[in-house]
């Protein structure tokens, strides 16, 4: 299968040209243009995030070699939790080869296109919503490419579990090689995972179609993909929805320090410019008084 994974480098490109047609947008003044300028601006951050975690995935803090063992940690903390078998779940797929496939395919490309169309479609007819969902984005990427820096290997790579690499079955491995490649070393947590679960509550908070509720389907239908595909533990799927918590918690406290720091400021600026009542007419007739025994 060709590699249809956008790399970091033309992704790096993308951004740094939407950028400069942003900047040129914005120079002119022009309504329809600065408009563009910023739809292009912000389709460059995106992009430029894109790039940033490609590009970390290669490197670790911790050496790689200890990926394996962590995620033999993993399988054995998921069966102390009493989670399904990974193992169990994908063996009921295994004897439907088209499925899979679709499957292999569905974890290669979709992840990406579908956050892109969503702040499309947020930013072009759900303003209001867009720059909340933008900044989750960003801030749950940002996490995940933190904890990624610490390797740990995906449940595909563990022997003895009975998984089996499902895109190294069918040819549609996105990965250059089948062996330890540092970039596979990013499970925890699965991105995968927290962009559908994004996705999902953008959809559901911004649309007020009655169909909205379907959205919630689409992170759970990507954590079975990524469980059958044997590149996921169930735990790299929760770990995403509790960093995509934490980015939602985040801006909601933000926000209340920023009401709170505004109305503070408002009381401060409505002191400041109370003015001292003016003298009523008695004092003004002593004052008046005073002035002519002083003359």
């Amino acid at each position: 299968m060709p590699h249809l994974v956008l790399q970091w480098q033309p992704a790096a490109i993308i951004a740094a040209c939407l950028a400069v047609l942003a900047a040129a947008c914005i120079r002119t003044h022009r309504a329809r243009l600065v408009a563009a300028g910023r739809f292009a601006g912000e389709a460059a951050l995106l992009f430029g995030l894109f790039a940033l975690w490609q590009y970390a995935g290669s490197f670790a803090v911790l050496p790689s070699s200890g990926g394996l063992p962590r995620a033999r940690w993993l399988w054995h903390a998921e069966r102390l939790l009493h989670l399904p078998d990974e193992g169990t779940v994908q063996r009921a797929f295994l004897p439907h080869p088209l499925l899979i496939e679709t499957f292999n395919l569905y974890y290669a490309v979709l992840h990406f296109p579908v956050l892109i169309g969503t702040l499309i479609w947020l930013f072009g007819w759900h303003r209001g919503h867009y720059r909340h969902v933008r900044t989750t984005v960003v801030l749950f990427t940002g996490m995940s490419l933190l904890i990624q820096f610490i390797p740990v290997a995906p449940p595909r790579m563990l022997s003895g579990t009975g998984l089996v690499d499902t895109a190294a079955w069918y040819g549609q491995s996105v990965y250059g090689s089948l062996g330890f490649d540092a970039d596979q070393f990013s499970a925890m947590p699965s991105v995968h995972v927290g962009w559908a679960l994004i996705v999902a509550i953008a959809v559901m908070s911004a649309s007020r179609s009655r169909w909205r509720w379907t959205a919630a389907g689409y992170p759970a239908l990507t954590t079975l993909v990524v469980v059958v595909t044997a590149n996921h533990f169930w735990l790299d799927g929760i770990a995403a929805a509790g960093l995509v918590a934490a980015a939602l918690g985040v801006q909601r406290a933000a926000g209340s320090l920023r009401v709170a720091w505004l109305t503070r400021a408002g009381h401060c600026a409505a002191a400041g410019t109370t003015r001292t009542p003016s003298p009523g007419p008695r004092e003004g007739a002593q004052a008046d008084v005073g002035s002519g025994l002083g003359e």
